[in-house]
Protein backbone atom coordinates (compact mmCIF):
# COMPACT_ATOMS: atom_id res chain seq x y z
CA UNK A 1 0.00 0.00 0.00
CA UNK A 2 1.40 3.70 -0.56
CA UNK A 3 0.11 6.73 -0.47
CA UNK A 4 0.54 9.47 -2.37
CA UNK A 5 0.55 13.70 -1.41
CA UNK A 6 0.17 15.90 -3.91
CA UNK A 7 0.95 19.66 -3.05
CA UNK A 8 -1.81 22.38 -4.05
CA UNK A 9 0.68 25.24 -3.34
CA UNK A 10 4.16 26.13 -1.95
CA UNK A 11 4.84 25.88 1.58
CA UNK A 12 5.06 24.17 4.68
CA UNK A 13 2.75 21.77 6.45
CA UNK A 14 3.19 18.12 7.73
CA UNK A 15 1.03 14.98 6.71
CA UNK A 16 -0.49 13.30 9.99
CA UNK A 17 -0.72 9.38 9.50
CA UNK A 18 -2.92 7.19 11.58
CA UNK A 19 -3.06 3.53 11.76
CA UNK A 20 -6.81 1.67 11.45
CA UNK A 21 -5.71 -1.05 12.96
CA UNK A 22 -4.27 0.43 15.47
CA UNK A 23 -5.19 3.16 17.31
CA UNK A 24 -1.97 4.05 19.15
CA UNK A 25 0.57 4.25 15.62
CA UNK A 26 0.60 7.95 14.70
CA UNK A 27 3.08 9.27 12.51
CA UNK A 28 3.71 13.19 11.78
CA UNK A 29 5.52 13.70 8.67
CA UNK A 30 7.05 17.23 7.57
CA UNK A 31 5.93 17.87 3.96
CA UNK A 32 7.25 21.33 1.95
CA UNK A 33 6.02 22.28 -1.79
CA UNK A 34 8.47 24.13 -3.49
CA UNK A 35 8.08 25.99 -7.07
CA UNK A 36 8.43 24.23 -9.82
CA UNK A 37 10.14 27.94 -10.69
CA UNK A 38 13.38 26.86 -10.49
CA UNK A 39 14.91 30.20 -10.54
CA UNK A 40 16.70 32.37 -7.88
CA UNK A 41 16.83 36.15 -7.98
CA UNK A 42 15.98 39.53 -6.06
CA UNK A 43 16.64 43.04 -5.99
CA UNK A 44 19.70 43.95 -8.84
CA UNK A 45 21.23 47.01 -9.59
CA UNK A 46 24.32 48.10 -12.16
CA UNK A 47 24.54 49.09 -15.66
CA UNK A 48 21.79 51.62 -15.90
CA UNK A 49 18.85 49.29 -14.92
CA UNK A 50 17.31 48.35 -11.39
CA UNK A 51 15.12 44.98 -10.47
CA UNK A 52 13.09 44.79 -7.54
CA UNK A 53 10.88 41.85 -6.71
CA UNK A 54 6.92 42.63 -7.06
CA UNK A 55 4.89 41.25 -4.19
CA UNK A 56 3.58 38.50 -6.87
CA UNK A 57 7.44 37.54 -7.38
CA UNK A 58 7.88 38.67 -10.80
CA UNK A 59 10.77 41.17 -11.51
CA UNK A 60 9.91 45.08 -11.97
CA UNK A 61 12.51 46.30 -14.03
CA UNK A 62 13.67 49.97 -15.12
CA UNK A 63 16.19 52.33 -15.85
CA UNK A 64 18.55 52.68 -19.43
CA UNK A 65 21.00 50.08 -19.89
CA UNK A 66 25.03 51.85 -20.03
CA UNK A 67 24.99 49.69 -23.54
CA UNK A 68 24.00 46.79 -25.89
CA UNK A 69 24.23 43.47 -24.18
CA UNK A 70 24.55 45.66 -20.82
CA UNK A 71 22.43 44.52 -18.09
CA UNK A 72 22.12 42.17 -14.10
CA UNK A 73 22.87 38.97 -13.67
CA UNK A 74 22.25 36.24 -11.04
CA UNK A 75 24.23 33.34 -9.55
CA UNK A 76 22.52 30.90 -7.51
CA UNK A 77 23.14 26.59 -7.08
CA UNK A 78 21.68 24.58 -9.98
CA UNK A 79 18.71 22.79 -8.37
CA UNK A 80 18.20 20.07 -11.06
CA UNK A 81 19.54 18.00 -13.42
CA UNK A 82 17.88 16.56 -16.68
CA UNK A 83 15.32 18.42 -19.35
CA UNK A 84 14.31 22.01 -18.26
CA UNK A 85 11.96 24.71 -20.10
CA UNK A 86 12.58 28.15 -19.92
CA UNK A 87 9.60 30.63 -20.49
CA UNK A 88 8.67 34.21 -19.88
CA UNK A 89 7.71 37.52 -20.44
CA UNK A 90 9.81 40.21 -21.61
CA UNK A 91 10.22 43.61 -21.92
CA UNK A 92 10.78 45.02 -25.59
CA UNK A 93 14.31 45.79 -25.81
CA UNK A 94 15.62 43.40 -22.95
CA UNK A 95 16.21 39.31 -23.43
CA UNK A 96 17.22 37.04 -20.65
CA UNK A 97 19.17 33.68 -20.18
CA UNK A 98 20.60 31.01 -18.59
CA UNK A 99 24.18 29.78 -18.67
CA UNK A 100 25.15 26.98 -16.93
CA UNK A 101 28.66 26.77 -14.98
CA UNK A 102 30.87 24.11 -13.85
CA UNK A 103 32.42 24.52 -10.61
CA UNK A 104 35.03 27.20 -11.88
CA UNK A 105 32.49 29.27 -12.99
CA UNK A 106 33.20 28.44 -16.72
CA UNK A 107 30.00 27.95 -18.97
CA UNK A 108 29.16 24.46 -19.63
CA UNK A 109 26.73 24.42 -23.36
CA UNK A 110 25.25 26.62 -24.99
CA UNK A 111 23.27 29.17 -22.95
CA UNK A 112 19.19 29.20 -22.86
CA UNK A 113 17.00 31.65 -24.06
CA UNK A 114 13.24 31.91 -25.92
CA UNK A 115 14.65 30.76 -29.02
CA UNK A 116 16.33 27.27 -27.88
CA UNK A 117 14.15 27.33 -24.53
CA UNK A 118 14.52 23.06 -23.86
CA UNK A 119 17.38 21.74 -22.86
CA UNK A 120 19.68 19.26 -20.59
CA UNK A 121 21.85 20.09 -18.29
CA UNK A 122 25.06 19.49 -18.94
CA UNK A 123 27.35 17.26 -16.90
CA UNK A 124 29.32 19.21 -14.17
CA UNK A 125 27.07 21.77 -14.15
CA UNK A 126 27.13 23.20 -10.25
CA UNK A 127 25.40 26.75 -10.56
CA UNK A 128 23.42 28.82 -12.91
CA UNK A 129 23.46 32.33 -14.35
CA UNK A 130 20.70 34.54 -14.92
CA UNK A 131 21.05 36.99 -16.71
CA UNK A 132 18.48 40.18 -18.33
CA UNK A 133 20.39 42.52 -20.83
CA UNK A 134 19.87 45.22 -23.71
CA UNK A 135 19.43 44.05 -26.91
CA UNK A 136 18.66 47.58 -28.15
CA UNK A 137 21.86 48.93 -29.88
CA UNK A 138 21.34 52.64 -28.54
CA UNK A 139 19.41 51.49 -25.23
CA UNK A 140 16.34 53.00 -24.39
CA UNK A 141 14.29 53.42 -20.93
CA UNK A 142 12.45 50.62 -19.22
CA UNK A 143 10.02 49.79 -17.24
CA UNK A 144 8.15 46.81 -16.78
CA UNK A 145 7.71 43.66 -15.42
CA UNK A 146 9.49 40.20 -16.04
CA UNK A 147 8.04 36.39 -15.09
CA UNK A 148 10.65 34.38 -16.19
CA UNK A 149 10.36 30.88 -15.40
CA UNK A 150 12.92 27.82 -15.10
CA UNK A 151 11.29 24.30 -14.42
CA UNK A 152 11.76 20.26 -15.27
CA UNK A 153 10.55 18.95 -18.53
CA UNK A 154 9.65 20.12 -21.57
CA UNK A 155 6.30 21.69 -20.65
CA UNK A 156 5.44 25.31 -19.86
CA UNK A 157 3.17 25.64 -17.34
CA UNK A 158 1.21 28.77 -15.79
CA UNK A 159 4.28 31.54 -14.20
CA UNK A 160 4.96 30.15 -10.84
CA UNK A 161 6.33 32.78 -7.97
CA UNK A 162 10.25 31.36 -7.46
CA UNK A 163 11.31 30.02 -3.89
CA UNK A 164 13.84 32.27 -3.42
CA UNK A 165 13.15 36.22 -4.47
CA UNK A 166 15.91 37.37 -2.31
CA UNK A 167 18.89 36.73 -4.34
CA UNK A 168 21.41 39.57 -4.68
CA UNK A 169 21.68 39.88 -8.15
CA UNK A 170 24.48 42.77 -10.38
CA UNK A 171 26.50 43.07 -13.02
Amino acid sequence: MGISVTGVKPGNTTVTINSKTSPNISKRIPVTVKSRNLLAYGPAEGNGLTATVNSDGSLHVTGTATGQWRGLSWTFPCPVHGTVKLSGTSIAGLSFSIKCLDAKGQQLGDQMNLGNSVMAIPAGTVSLFLNVISTEATPTAKDGDLRIQLESGTTAHDWMRPDNTSLRGGL
